[in-house]
């Protein structure tokens, strides 16, 4: 078993210190018991963070490097996330819920991107634009300089790694504002910042609320980029609080996606879909896939099949989960899973019907059973907003134009599927869909080298692939008169 410390520190111009604000009792969600306590920012500490990475990135210790070998640095924080997998799961599952091995793959994931990143830092270049005789012009990437990262509690450790790797890639110090309900990992970003020998100032990291350290990072005059994944609400105040200082944000704001399941899908294959694309992570995913719109003619069937993997998924503290594909943990916090009950009472009073689940698995932890609601229809509530649980609803359609109206017809616009034989519908269908991503005949098809980020009030910038590479840099124009 991991090796849990009473209490964790923050990071800052590394060094390990004190919480301004106190210390925070950190969750065990499967006990509902305090597994650790971590210090607690407040805005002075923010400050302090900020200005520490201001004055490593005004110090040219990263931006003068080769590319190359500032590239070698990030991987080599992927290595060290990687040769520590055992341990940090554990603590993973502990504080987060979920399964330990959903948590090892998370940080395999994390690893991935610092590898990725890495490979990536010495492709970041300019161009030359023809002028004419007479004239030499180009153009130059330069980073931001501070970057302010807010990190989401449902995979704070993969979320924190596809920011933090990309921004020091391209140059740019970072300061990262952990969730309170699952802070305790974001150590190892301090331990492998070290371990590369990345220059102090250079990755910061500071656990906070929202409306203590979150406002006081997102409003500070020398922040000059922000990537945010959270509530559209949240997010709607970190723009307007990044407008005030023109600030560029990158914000990925969940979803309430859709797969569309036609007369001719695989329903065999289409049941792996289902158990990965909502019981991961016990629904906690913001591109989770928590509707399915199903043909008429093959609702009952799916209805059946949906059924039977719920019903196959064992609800138990993520720590005991240890084999691959074994069971479902537990939702983040008690407060989560009653949030998602709640929503289930208004959808059946509204004329959904449960299939299946729609109770706490048991009276301890802070757990769902996966659920599967029918009869679901546009007009009600769960049709259009985000559970963020093991919930699935099931719609049906008649045409493909139907589909996609009802697919579309809600303020998201993060991920949809489409299953199908047929290419041609699968094409015209993805072209249709009002989303940042389309996954054909497998949900979460892709990795971290594509783009990733939403449509609506999904949000806007892209997270992976090379298109994230451009949120971290500024374009220069130089023109010489030769």
């Amino acid at each position: 078993m991991a090796d849990v410390k009473p209490y964790w520190q923050n990071y800052i111009n590394g060094q390990w210190v004190d919480g301004g604000a106190g210390r925070i009792g950190v969750i065990d969600p499967a006990t509902n018991q305090t597994l650790t306590e971590h210090a607690l920012a407040d805005a002075q500490d923010v400050d302090r963070a900020v200005r520490a990475a201001k004055h490593m990135h005004l110090s040219g210790a990263l931006t003068s490097m080769r590319p190359i070998e500032r590239g070698r640095l990030v991987q080599s924080m992927g290595d060290y996330i990687k040769s520590n997998k055992t341990q940090l799961a554990e603590l993973l599952s502990l504080e987060q819920g979920k399964p330990y091995w959903e948590a090892l793959i998370e940080i395999e994931g994390a690893a991935l991107y610092f590898e990725y990143y890495g490979n990536q830092s010495s492709t970041v270049e300019g161009r030359s634009i023809p002028l004419g005789d007479g004239y030499f012009d180009f153009t130059h990437y330069e980073p931001y300089g501070v970057s302010a990262q807010i990190i989401p509690w449902n995979y704070p450790i993969e979320m924190t790694a596809r920011s933090l790797a990309a921004a020091l890639a391209t140059g740019n110090a970072s300061v990262i504002k952990s969730s309170e309900l699952t802070p305790v990992t974001s150590y190892i970003f301090a331990q492998a910042a070290e371990y590369a020998g990345l220059p102090n100032g250079a990755v910061n990291i500071l656990c906070g609320l929202g409306s203590d350290a979150g406002v006081a990072l997102t409003s500070h005059k020398d922040v000059n980029q922000i990537v945010f994944t959270g509530s559209v609400e949240t997010g709607i105040a970190i723009a307007s609080a990044a407008a005030k200082n023109v600030v560029p944000c990158v914000l990925e704001l969940g979803g309430k996606s859709a797969a569309i399941v036609h007369s001719d899908a695989d329903l065999d294959a289409f049941e792996t879909d289902l158990r990965w694309g909502i019981y991961f992570n016990a629904g906690q995913v913001c591109s989770a896939m928590s509707r399915v719109i199903v043909h008429e003619s093959r609702h009952a069937e799916l209805i059946a099949r949906a059924e039977k993997v719920a019903k196959s998924l064992k609800v138990a503290p993520g720590i005991t989960l240890r084999e691959s594909g074994e069971g479902m943990g537990m939702m983040v916090s008690h407060a989560q899973k009653d949030r998602a009950i709640s929503m289930i009472g208004r959808a059946v009073e509204q004329g959904a019907r449960v299939v299946t689940g729609a109770h706490g698995a048991n009276m301890q932890g802070a757990c769902l059973a996966p659920t599967v609601l029918d009869r679901v229809t546009p007009e009600i509530e769960i049709a259009s907003q985000e559970v963020f649980g093991p919930v699935l609803s099931v719609l049906k359609f008649t045409n493909d134009a139907e589909a996609i109206e009802i697919a579309n017809g809600t303020d998201y616009g993060l991920v949809a599927g489409v299953f199908t034989k047929d290419l041609d519908r699968a094409t015209r269908a993805a072209r249709a869909l009002l989303a940042g991503q389309v996954f054909v005949n497998e949900w979460y098809a892709g990795g971290v080298e594509t783009p990733f980020g939403g449509y609506g009030k999904s949000g806007y910038g892209r997270e992976k692939g090379r298109e994230a590479l451009w949120n971290y840099v500024q374009t220069k124009n130089i023109a010489i008169k030769t």
